[in-house]
C-alpha cells in the first residue's frame, strides 16, 4: 500500500466531497493531498495534471459524466490510476459493467464510513472491491476482468461465502486467535480481520460462538487446508455511523 498518497473526489456535491474529505483522513495510510473536481471533465484534467495520483473516488452522476462508460474512458487514459465508484447508483448491471470496464470498487452511498473506508484499503491493496449484496453467488470479484464477477462460483455454499471466507472460518471453529489464523494462512492479522468481518456481515452474526456454530454446521469443525485463494472483506454493517455526508441525486 502506497504512503503519503495524492487523491481525487470527482463529485458534483461540494457537501458530500467535504465529509470525503474528514473520512480519508481516517486511511491508515498518510494522505498528502486530496485535489476536488465538480463534474468529470475538470476530474480528467486534473488527472492529466498530476500524473501521480494514487487513487480516484467517481460519482457516475456528475456533471458531464456518461454512466459507467466514463469508467471505460478513465480506465484508458490513466490505467496506472486506482479508481473507485462511490455513487448513488445501485443497479446491479451498472455495478458489473462498472467493475468489467476498469474500476476496483463499488461503493453505494448508503454505505457505512467503515465500509467505505475498508474498501479504500482493500483497493490501495491491490484487490477488487463490490458490495456483496450485489453479488450473485460469492463474495468476491475475480482479478481477471474478462470473468466477471458474476460468473465466479469457487467454493459455493449456501452462505455464498468465498473459498478464504471458508478458509478463515474454518481457522475461528478450530478456536484459533486472529494472530493465529494469520500466521496459519500466512496473511496480515489486518486482512484475517477484514475478512472476519465480512464474514460475520455476510452469515448476519456478531460473535465467535455463532460463526464456530455455522462453521460446525458447515462441516468445518476442524482448520482446513490452506488451499484458497485470496477474497475482500468489509466490516459489519454499523447502521449508527452511515456516511454522514450522503446527498440526495
Amino acid at each position: 500500500m502506497k504512503k503519503n498518497m495524492k487523491i481525487l473526489l470527482i463529485d458534483h456535491h461540494a457537501l458530500f466531497r467535504d465529509g470525503l474529505r474528514q473520512i480519508l483522513q481516517q486511511l491508515p495510510v498518510g494522505v498528502d493531498e486530496i485535489l476536488e473536481a465538480g463534474n468529470f471533465l475538470d476530474g480528467c484534467k486534473l488527472a492529466e495534471q498530476h500524473p501521480n495520483l494514487s487513487l480516484v473516488l467517481l460519482e457516475l452522476k456528475s456533471p458531464g459524466c456518461d454512466g459507467v462508460m466514463s469508467v471505460k474512458l478513465f480506465h484508458q487514459r490513466y490505467p496506472h490510476i486506482s479508481l473507485v465508484v462511490v455513487s448513488s447508483e445501485e443497479d446491479y448491471l451498472v455495478i458489473n459493467k462498472a467493475l468489467s470496464y476498469g474500476a476496483n470498487g463499488f461503493v453505494c452511498k448508503r454505505s457505512t464510513v467503515p465500509i467505505l473506508l475498508n474498501t479504500l484499503n482493500l483497493v490501495l491493496s491491490g484487490n477488487i472491491y463490490v458490495p456483496p449484496q450485489f453479488l450473485p453467488k460469492s463474495g468476491m470479484v475475480p482479478k481477471n476482468r474478462n470473468d466477471h464477477f458474476c460468473n465466479h462460483r469457487s467454493n459455493f455454499n449456501e452462505h455464498s461465502l468465498t473459498a478464504r471466507q471458508m478458509n478463515v472460518l474454518g481457522y475461528l471453529a478450530a478456536g484459533l486467535s486472529n494472530k493465529e489464523i494469520a500466521k496459519a494462512i500466512n496473511l496480515s492479522e489486518g486482512t484475517v480481520k477484514t475478512h472476519i468481518a465480512m464474514i460475520y456481515q455476510i452469515l448476519r452474526i456478531n460473535n465467535r460462538i455463532e460463526a464456530m456454530q455455522i462453521a460446525k454446521r458447515l462441516g468445518l469443525a476442524n482448520a482446513p487446508d490452506d488451499s484458497a485463494s485470496h477474497s475482500t472483506g468489509l466490516p459489519k454493517n454499523e447502521s449508527s455511523d452511515r456516511l454522514s455526508c450522503r446527498t440526495q441525486t
